[in-house]
């Protein structure tokens, strides 16, 4: 007596097989995602409100920077991950260092968005400062 081969088993396998490679390949491709949208630098422009210039100035994450009379870190900056509406994010740091009481109160600590920089604001009589890249 032949014996007949189960060719749905097979059929059932390959099927399982791609299943299993499409969901790695989604796993995959959201960790390649999240890794581009997390920046390591920050560019932000400083208008010195006095002479009317404006600078732009490219900020290392979590390294201190100093601009004139401001101390300036960025924490954390990231894109968001849709290309229609860009947003940018920065938890920015900002020290006076011409403070007559000398004590290392920030005088921004907070999160800048560059579409809305209304909704958290830098308020300083001398400077503004807004964001406006993550890279």
């Amino acid at each position: 007596m032949l014996m007949k081969k189960d060719t749905n088993l097979g059929k059932v396998k390959k099927i399982l097989i791609y299943q299993i490679l499409i969901i790695f390949l989604f796993f995959l491709q959201n960790i390649y995602a999240n890794d581009k949208v997390e920046g390591t630098k920050t560019n932000i422009k400083i208008l010195d409100k006095i002479s009317s210039k404006n600078e732009l100035i490219k900020l290392n994450n979590n390294k201190e920077l100093f601009y004139k009379d401001l101390s300036i870190k960025s924490m954390k900056c990231t894109n968001s991950e849709f290309d229609d509406n860009p947003e940018i994010t920065a938890y920015i740091q900002v020290k006076d260092l011409n403070n007559e009481k000398k004590d290392d109160v920030f005088i921004f600590n907070g999160w800048m968005f560059s579409s809305s920089p209304s909704i958290n604001p830098f308020d300083h009589p001398v400077y503004d400062i807004w964001l406006v890249g993550c890279y």
